[in-house]
């Protein structure tokens, strides 16, 4: 699992580097967040289909994810991106994705947290309505919590644990340290990381960031550049338990 892809530093990163992160660590099925990935906000069907063509399965996202008004249109119709869950009723798009991947069945769920962040449903209801709805056989469930607080975060782990097999968080764009497998079988980590420009603050220009901290006139921050990594984690998992095995972090520069 990739964390928030960031502008088209992040972009370049992992359209140049997934197929060799897959081959190297024989990977079944490859997620990323993407509600930064068309200049830091939302997505554009262009830029989400060139990543699908490239290896990934499926996209996570978050609270800037209809940012764009193109993302409203192309989420209705590209069930392999996803936002938030617990988003109000008639939401375009879906909170979750299902599907099988070498003859397991997976899903993958979209979670948004509530502290610090845009009013939302109750996720942690939402998280147990969603696997009541899936079928037994869905051995594989991976959770994406989109959270501020790492308090909120921490806390959807144990909600989850042995219920699904990993829940890992992004938003903060700064990969925590904190990864391991918790008591009944679900791997955590509170936050996967950027995949994008270390060279400014979480991605964005320091000079515009700085200038909007010191001022109430400053324009929007564009993205940086430079000083690119890719973060994320790998998970291993028993498809027979939905338990993990394994997960490792991932923070690979990329020149």
């Amino acid at each position: 699992m990739i964390g928030d892809v960031v502008a088209k530093p992040g972009r370049i990163a992992v359209l140049e580097r997934i197929q060799d992160l897959r081959e190297q660590h024989q990977i079944d099925l490859a997620i990323m967040n993407a509600e930064n990935l068309a200049g830091g906000f939302s997505v554009t069907p262009p830029l989400c289909e060139e990543l699908f063509a490239h290896g990934i399965d499926v996209m996570t996202s978050g609270n800037h994810i209809f940012d764009k008004k193109e993302a409203i249109d192309y989420i209705k119709k590209q069930p392999r991106l996803i936002r938030p869950a617990n988003y109000p009723p008639h939401t375009p798009g879906s909170g979750a994705w299902a599907g099988e991947i070498n003859g397991t069945r997976v899903a993958v769920i979209n979670l948004m947290g509530r502290i610090f962040m845009p009013p939302s449903d109750d996720p942690f209801r939402i998280a147990n309505e969603i696997l009541q709805s899936l079928p037994e056989n869905t051995s594989v469930r991976l959770v994406d919590m989109h959270a501020e607080a790492t308090s909120e975060k921490v806390a959807m782990g144990w909600h989850l644990d042995g219920r699904v097999s990993a829940v890992v968080g992004t938003h903060t764009h700064v990969q925590t340290a904190d990864e391991r497998i918790l008591p009944q079988g679900t791997a955590y980590l509170t936050d996967l990381g950027m995949t994008g420009s270390y060279a400014g603050v979480i991605g964005m220009n320091k000079s515009d960031v700085l200038a909007r901290f010191t001022s109430v006139t400053a324009r929007r921050a564009e993205h940086s550049s430079g000083q690119v990594r890719i973060c994320g984690a790998l998970i291993d998992i028993d498809e027979s338990t939905g338990h993990a095995r394994k997960i490792e972090r991932v923070n690979l520069a990329h020149d």
